[in-house]
């Protein structure tokens, strides 16, 4: 009831812009352009955690970048979607490219904490991952969401752990869904989230998924990542030349 109410309020209530509340518009051309509009690029944390795939982030997490993340995340505003769709959309092509082989991207969301989705009344990784796999199929890349991850068990708030306390929050805290491994066969596999901060959360990710390929024989790995935003710390220590060092292993 929650999720259906937020879906059809767009359609009578005043509609404000999502970056700086500029009235009459649910996002205005300035605010859109600092979400989706600049080049995306490779990002990394400080502090690297072990596992963390190459992940590519659309924009930084500051501004109108910050401000629709939340109003989508914790505010409900669900329109909000299709822009941070498009923006990581953008971010998917750069770091994942097309597909040579024809089999389709396959974008798996991290998950919420199931009280976190009760508590928004929706699932914002999953909603936005969507947006971005229908954006991509219009440009003519191949993309579905495989909502495969899960919680096996309950964690704490991130909000105000440490890196390394984040790590240990999270370890062995994910793992897919009986049948996912073998699902994930089907293309090449894309985690997406909505912010970067210490990594933790898409290494596990990766962890969970490698794991579930080697448990069935499928060969499923992570190679990729992509976020509507990383820390601007994260956003700025972009290195052109990190994506190849780092998938040689050097």
């Amino acid at each position: 009831m929650r999720g259906w109410w937020r879906e059809i309020s767009g359609l009578v209530l005043p509609v404000s812009c999502g970056g700086c509340g500029r009235e009459r518009t649910e996002l205005c051309e300035t605010c859109g352009r600092q979400v989706y509009g600049g080049v995306p690029r490779r990002v990394r944390p400080s502090l690297e955690p072990p596992g963390l795939p190459v992940v590519h982030a659309a924009a930084a997490y500051e501004g109108a970048v910050r401000a629709v993340l939340l109003a989508h995340k914790e505010r409900g505003v669900l329109g909000m979607a299709r822009p941070l769709g498009k923006a990581l959309a953008g971010a998917v092509r750069t770091g994942a490219g097309q597909v040579a082989d024809g089999r389709s991207l396959l974008l798996v969301p991290v998950p919420s904490a199931r009280r976190a989705v009760a508590a928004r009344g929706h699932d914002p990784a999953r909603r936005i991952a969507l947006a971005a796999a229908a954006h991509l199929r219009r440009t003519g890349v191949p993309a579905t969401v495989a909502a495969v991850l899960r919680q096996r068990r309950a964690v704490a708030d991130q909000s105000g752990l440490t890196a390394a306390e984040r790590r240990a929050n999270l370890a062995g805290a994910l793992d897919v869904a009986a049948g996912g491994g073998r699902l994930l066969t089907a293309g090449r596999v894309v985690l997406v989230d909505d912010l970067l901060t210490t990594g933790a959360t898409l290494a596990e990710a990766a962890r969970a998924i490698d794991a579930a390929g080697r448990g069935v024989g499928s060969g499923a790995t992570v190679r990729d990542a992509v976020v509507v935003a990383a820390s601007p710390l994260a956003f700025d220590a972009a290195c052109p030349v990190g994506r190849e060092i780092n998938r040689n292993g050097h």
